[in-house]
């Protein structure tokens, strides 16, 4: 599978992973004017911004190292925009990460979510 590929599979894994365990998808890919989220969810009234890592292996810190503090802020931004668009200022959230990571031999997969994987000041109470 290349690479382009795998980062889809690794998408609707972390979708289905997270609709199993009762989020509701909001948007998939939604584009801003500061970058894309990849997943919006929403779970007990509170909205999660979900971004999506597939990697293939755990080199450089792996999935879960590659949200850097420039993508989170990139994100933040990009968040930023989707409350001011759907005017949902009010609403709880918080940012987690999916991590897709092939297994060693390339035959299976691992899926890690890491709820409130960091916290960015939106310039309101989280």
């Amino acid at each position: 599978m290349n690479r382009p590929s795998f980062g889809r599979f690794g998408e609707w894994v972390a979708l289905l992973w997270l609709l199993i365990r009762g989020y509701r998808l909001r948007h998939r890919n939604w584009r801003g004017p500061s970058g894309e989220l990849d997943l919006v969810m929403s779970r007990r009234g509170e909205i999660v911004f979900v971004e999506v890592k597939a990697r293939a292996g755990s080199g450089f810190g792996g999935a879960l190292g590659a949200v850097n503090q420039q993508k989170q802020a990139a994100l933040a931004r990009t968040a930023s925009a989707y409350l001011s668009r759907f005017e949902m200022w009010d609403q709880p959230c918080r940012f987690d990460v999916v991590a897709v990571q092939k297994t060693y031999g390339g035959l299976s997969f691992t899926v890690t979510h890491q709820a409130n994987a960091f916290r960015p000041d939106l310039g309101r109470r989280m």
